[in-house]
């Protein structure tokens, strides 16, 4: 009888960790942490690249609404400004800052962009440098790349972050602190066929920052990598239709947010089914590559037609819809 009860309790525990599993938009840890914690984001000093839209732009919005002082960073200044006229009024003008910046642009002008960085706000120094900026071509095969897209995807998403911070690093180590956080993707944790250039500058970001970490952790500097799967930053074109289920950009930032303020070393930021597929490639690889290569194809023809490509029904093979 006790042994039975028993059972009953592990099979109800295993019942409610499944539902929630399925509705979840994170990975476990990230949920378990609950709401952001203000103290480690009020008056700190946070630079953003890729803030003048999307992602960049949403996590410009909730941090100052946290209290946090803001450097914003992207190549379009008009933009930066947009983004910055959308915090006055809210917000002390003031605590927000534009620095437009070229990740592309070499290593000199990525120097002098920290320097002045660094000296706003009174020289206090950056506390959390978000490496959000990021290149991404419509989906086509690995093979069909140009020469052009490869270097222009490196230089985004992999030497310009890395460049910068090997620049802002020591300023970080002077003074015994400082965060990393780096806006990676689902694509650099699992294989993204359609996206091979896209997914191995990711897997290129997530190998350095980790590295990264481990080496400067003991001094201070702390990394936390955030792998984003399909996020909804705008409304689909005219004529556009389709199931995908992505996570809002509002949603996907204040998740963000709780990683970077619990100080995680990684987070994962999805709905079903690539949340399982990425614990499938964290835990059980062989099933994982075995599932991607059983897709593969299929991805990269919806991709082509303009369909769906995140969803289960690709997995079954019974997506049509384009």
């Amino acid at each position: 009888m006790f042994m039975l009860i028993i059972l009953l309790l592990c099979l109800v525990w295993f019942i409610f960790v499944f539902l929630k599993f399925i509705k979840a938009d994170g990975d476990f840890t990230l949920l378990s942490k609950g709401q952001v914690k203000r103290e480690e984001i009020e008056d700190k000093v946070i630079w953003i690249t890729g803030a003048s839209r999307g992602i960049g732009e949403v996590l410009a919005k909730q941090l100052a609404s946290l209290g946090a002082k803001l450097i914003l960073s992207a190549r379009n200044e008009a933009e930066l400004e947009r983004v910055k006229g959308q915090l006055k009024g809210k917000y002390a003008p003031e605590d927000v800052m534009v620095l437009p910046l070229d990740l592309a642009s070499g290593e000199d002008t990525l120097k002098e962009a920290v320097q002045k960085a660094e000296s706003f706000f009174s020289g206090s120094g950056i506390d959390y440098m978000i490496h959000n900026a990021a290149y991404e071509r419509p989906k086509t095969s690995a093979l069909d790349v140009s020469g052009e897209c490869l270097k222009a995807t490196f230089n985004i998403n992999v030497l310009g972050p890395i460049t910068l911070t090997q620049l802002l690093a020591p300023h970080m180590l002077k003074r015994g602190k400082g965060h990393f956080v780096v806006m990676s993707s689902a694509a650099g944790k699992a294989p993204a066929p359609g996206q091979a250039i896209y997914s191995g500058s990711k897997f290129a970001l997530n190998g350095y920052f980790h590295s990264l970490r481990s080496e400067l952790y003991r001094k201070g500097i702390k990394v936390t990598i955030v792998c984003p799967g399909p996020v909804k930053t705008s409304s689909p074109g005219a004529g556009t239709t389709t199931t995908e289920k992505r996570v809002a950009s509002e949603r996907c930032v204040e998740l963000t947010i709780v990683a970077m303020s619990h100080g995680l070393k990684e987070a994962w930021i999805s709905y079903q089914p690539v949340l399982a597929v990425l614990y499938l490639v964290q835990y059980m690889p062989s099933i994982g590559f075995w599932l991607m290569d059983k897709i593969g194809a299929k991805r990269v023809e919806a991709a082509a037609q303009k369909g769906n490509t995140y969803s289960m029904g690709l997995l079954l093979g019974k997506d049509k819809e384009h």
